[in-house]
């Protein structure tokens, strides 16, 4: 059966998001949802490392002790920035609660999981959010909301939604800046977002600059940096050289979205070469 939400992909594609739907998703749920009143914001409390480990879960659900079968989103949210549309049908996602009227979140709210462990400090901590996944959080809201007819004001927090008060603490950012900025991208006075360069500038004498690199890259650029941050040089830019970039770019006070531009190569080619580097 084809659910109700095939339009996510499209809606958030036209402002201008990174999009990728996965296979099967307009006809995942847990049966189909009602009237869409709204947005309930949540992070995935997942690995600290990759950009969208949580995934599976979210599609599947979990298991263990206190078990909840998926889809647990219609919409993952990963640390580069990119949307993955998990269901067209009912999520469950938000529990008890109410926001605005609204007590059934499952049917009536678009569930959207950001990847980020909560924490603020410690060892996993991932304070701060990567600000293209911040702008893309943002940016998506205000283009489901006004596909819906909303404005930002139904934007809610996990936290804000659950009932009884203090059962759930995300997301780990304030919700008013938030529905702020969304409002801000609503309205169109917020600015344009600041695009990674494809390249580095062009040196003094003329050379190309050097590729911006992501997850997917495989070429002999990918080996510089991979000996860089201390994982197997084998050319292929894939999560664990993703993960390994992020904790670089964390320690270099860099934006952790683990893609490596123009300031990482600038970073990179002032580092020494970890003794546990690869090949």
């Amino acid at each position: 059966m084809t659910f109700s939400l095939t339009w996510l992909p499209d809606v958030l594609k036209d402002a201008g998001l990174k999009v990728a739907p996965l296979p099967g998703f307009e006809n995942r749920g847990r049966g189909d949802v009602g009237q869409i009143l709204g947005v309930l914001c949540h992070h995935t409390a997942g690995p600290k490392n990759g950009n969208m480990p949580s995934l599976n879960t979210l599609i599947n659900g979990r298991t263990g002790p206190d078990p909840l079968p998926g889809p647990l989103a219609q919409l993952g949210l990963g640390r580069d920035g990119t949307y993955f549309v998990i269901a067209a049908g009912r999520a469950i996602h938000a529990g008890k609660g109410s926001f605005k009227g609204i007590v059934n979140g499952n049917s009536n709210l678009i569930g959207i999981e950001a990847e980020n462990t909560g924490e603020t400090s410690g060892p996993k901590n991932d304070f701060p959010w990567p600000q293209v996944q911040l702008d893309a959080y943002h940016r998506g809201v205000a283009a489901i909301l006004k596909h819906i007819g909303k404005d930002s004001s139904f934007c809610a927090g996990h936290k804000e939604y659950a009932l009884p008060d203090g059962r759930k603490d995300d997301p780990d950012f304030e919700m008013d800046p938030f529905r702020a900025s969304v409002a801000a991208i609503m309205g169109g006075t917020a600015p344009a977002p600041i695009l990674i360069p494809a390249t580095e500038p062009a040196t003094a004498a003329g050379a190309p600059g050097r590729p911006t690199l992501r997850r997917g890259a495989t070429d002999e650029l990918v080996k510089q940096v991979q000996t860089k941050v201390g994982v197997t040089a084998d050319g292929n830019f894939g999560p664990k050289t993703e993960a390994a970039v992020r904790v670089f770019q964390r320690d270099h006070n860099l934006v952790p979205d683990g893609i490596v531009g123009p300031k990482t190569w600038a970073a990179l080619d002032g580092a020494a070469v970890p003794a546990t580097a690869g090949p």
